[in-house]
């Protein structure tokens, strides 16, 4: 039987229900906030008004996207899912390089250091701290997922170091993977990357590829077979042509079997409870709304439920007997 490793422990796939596939729930003080102060979502208050509210709509599950030591608080994460009973997966893994400073350890461990730090996320149990000190401190709340990025730039020889450690502890645990690219940018070079490295590509999933407007090259990004997250139809300004729907018009008949969607609400300026807008009932809302009124909605449960059970789902590699 597939599971999904939530952050309160391993639950069914088929009890996942309606998932928000990419979201940032909690980001403390760390790098990236000392001049980003918007992406700061520490107050649980907030936070929970918010998902309460997710609730009342039917949503059933949330994937966290924010890995090691970019302002992870397990301890927090798990008393907000108890509060608002919404299972929430939790990433290992390593974020794209500007949200740590040039002198982090993530450049300095090797391969196999990385590979056995995700590993241990996943099978022991995330650290008190999110490694941010000498001492670990590891809690009973276990990593769902693992996360890498990857720029604008071609990947670069860092990057394939992560690759590596990544699809290491993939293997090792049976752990999904979730990525993030810059606008799509470097996709079908991740997915030719993971298939190189012999990693399970019915578990692993691309984000923020809608802001690429080729069709040509999102054509040839699903013909790989991997799967992808949308996430931008709230942010395509109003004069412009809403390039999430146009993607989802012309892929969906097409792939109705390799597409997610979440709100990567990563700024506080983006959460109702903060006082911001579109708030996160968006998806399930004028999002849904809007699938209806393209004759899309034959399609949500892929999107909302089917998809993301059959990617975030654990699957143990099966290796080969020695004769």
């Amino acid at each position: 039987m597939s599971f999904i490793r939530t952050i309160l422990g391993d639950i069914p796939a088929e009890e996942m229900g309606v998932t928000y596939s990419h979201e940032h729930i909690v980001i403390e003080e760390c790098y990236v906030t000392l001049d980003h102060p918007e992406f700061l979502l520490n107050d649980s208050d907030k936070i929970v008004t918010e998902l309460k509210g997710l609730k009342g709509l039917g949503c059933a599950t949330m994937v966290d996207t924010m890995p090691v030591n970019a302002g992870r608080n397990v301890l927090k994460s798990a008393e907000i899912s108890k509060q608002v009973d919404i299972h929430f997966i939790i990433p290992t893994g390593i974020h794209l390089e500007i949200y740590y400073p040039k002198s982090h350890w993530r450049y300095q461990y090797t391969e196999d250091q990385l590979t056995q730090l995700f590993i241990k996320d996943i099978e022991e149990g995330i650290d008190r701290l999110d490694y941010n000190g000498p001492v670990i401190d590891r809690t009973q709340h276990k990593a769902g997922l693992i996360k890498l990025a990857t720029g604008d730039e071609p990947i670069t020889r860092h990057q394939e170091k992560i690759f590596h450690a990544v699809v290491n502890a993939h293997k090792a645990t049976g752990a999904p993977i979730l990525t993030h690219t810059n606008n799509g940018n470097q996709a079908i070079a991740q997915a030719a990357l993971f298939e190189k490295l012999g990693a399970n590509l019915n578990h692993i999933v691309l984000s923020h590829v809608d802001r690429n407007k080729d069709i040509g090259y999102q054509m040839e990004l699903m013909q790989t077979g991997i799967s992808v997250e949308y996430d931008s139809a709230f942010r395509w300004k109003g004069t412009d042509e809403n390039w999430t729907y146009v993607l989802l018009e012309k892929l969906l008949p097409l792939f109705p079997n390799q597409i997610t969607v979440g709100m990567d609400a990563a700024k506080n300026t983006y959460w109702k409870s903060y006082n911001g807008k579109p708030g996160l009932d968006y998806l399930l809302t004028t999002f849904k709304e809007e699938l209806s009124n393209r004759k899309l909605d034959a399609y949500t449960g892929n999107i909302f439920i089917k998809n993301p059970a059959r990617i975030f789902s654990f699957e143990k590699f099966i290796q080969p007997l020695n004769h």
